[in-house]
């Protein structure tokens, strides 16, 4: 099956050649332009640590290209409450993941491509695949005004971020992946990489924010086909080899074995969220109840993504105090989620006297405690 591109882009570039993959641990050599037919972000992801765990990278070089759904995907040492709306995501159903890698949190949607180079260690070098990346683009709209910086991020028109970086260094192997922002869907980019949380203290790796840009808003003429049949075009010619493109199922056993176990501990909350680094939280909720406003103070200690130290102060007559304690002492050692504590808190309420007032009291303060989640 071969690709359509516009008459321009076919003149500077062959047509990308791609076929169903026949089994990768077989190709030992050469270099090798994988792309996903999935476009779930765990199942990319676990193909990631499939080809770096599992293919000899020692005399070869491979190129994966991949999309995906809505999604936010965040670094390994990075902190979810800190880098983005985990309370938007829910309510947009758009999906959290943690990547192997370090760097800052990102924002993924089906205008956005991804790029993984993969090599042995000795040779990885960011800075050649980036420019391998501007050569593509360059092929395509020489017009373009596009360069890397220092961080390694590709700049458009000398201000706007269209692609930004981050690596995994193995002992043998290693990989840099890198975004490129096509048609990415900039107002939810925006509202989800924005944290709501307050007084949250993290030593957490945060993210460095940038002012970003589609390259569809500098030439409608773009799409993301173009792009990826550019950048494999590219990338065949500098590795002389066919300008093909071997296409993968990342669910696969057959040919990537053991693939289906890599996605599940991805979509796991203990690595999505219990990899999260210690942090601590300390706020003041303002609980509001028929004419007043309840000032409760809520200080919290969470470890691999359990709560650890739990303090709630709050009035005596607002609420009978053991019922209070009970509360803390069920969330201490849960988990830091708003599901699992209103599992708690609605246990809880089956204890207490059949009392309304004290039950929309006591919901109030669930309700406001489950929000710093």
């Amino acid at each position: 099956m071969v690709l359509r591109s516009s008459l321009k882009s076919c003149r500077q570039l062959s047509c990308i050649l791609r076929t169903p993959n026949a089994g990768l641990r077989s190709t030992t050599s050469g270099g090798l332009i994988i792309q996903s037919v999935s476009n779930d972000v765990y199942q990319n992801l676990a193909v990631e640590d499939w080809i770096h765990d599992h293919m000899n990278l020692e005399n070869r070089q491979v190129l994966f290209l991949w999309r995906n759904s809505p999604a936010v995907v965040i670094g390994r040492h990075q902190n979810p409450w800190q880098e983005c709306n985990l309370r938007l995501l829910r309510q947009k159903n758009i999906k959290l993941a943690r990547r192997r890698s370090g760097g800052g949190t990102v924002y993924h949607d089906l205008g956005n491509i991804n790029l993984t180079f993969f090599t042995n260690r000795k040779k990885y070098e960011r800075m050649e695949n980036l420019k391998l990346v501007v050569r593509a683009l360059k092929a395509l709209r020489p017009q373009l005004d596009v360069h890397i910086t220092d961080r390694y991020d590709i700049l458009l028109d000398g201000q706007y971020k269209i692609s930004g970086t981050a690596a995994k260094l193995g002992r043998t192997c290693a990989y840099h992946h890198c975004t490129l922002l096509c048609h990415a869907d900039k107002p939810v980019l925006s509202s989800v990489l924005k944290s709501p949380y307050k007084g949250l203290k993290s030593n957490a790796t945060p993210s460095v924010p940038a002012s970003v840009k589609n390259l569809l808003e500098e030439d409608p003429g773009l799409t993301c086909e173009m792009l990826l049949d550019a950048i494999a075009g590219e990338y065949a010619t500098q590795h002389q080899i066919d300008r093909h493109v071997t296409l993968i199922n990342p669910a696969d056993e057959t040919a990537l074995p053991g693939i289906n176990e890599k996605t599940k501990e991805l979509q796991s909350w203990e690595w999505v969220y219990g990899k999260t680094p210690k942090f601590s939280i300390s706020t003041r909720l303002n609980v509001v109840y028929k004419d007043s406003v309840l000032d409760v103070k809520v200080d919290m200690d969470v470890k691999h993504g359990r709560i650890e130290v739990c303090n709630i102060d709050l009035p005596e007559r607002w609420l009978p105090p053991a019922l209070c304690r009970e509360l803390v002492k069920s969330l201490t050692g849960s988990k830091f989620c708003p599901n699992e504590t209103t599992t708690l808190a609605t246990a809880l309420l089956r204890l207490c006297p059949q009392d309304d007032e004290l039950h929309t009291r006591w919901n109030l303060l669930c309700e406001n405690v489950t929000m710093l989640m």
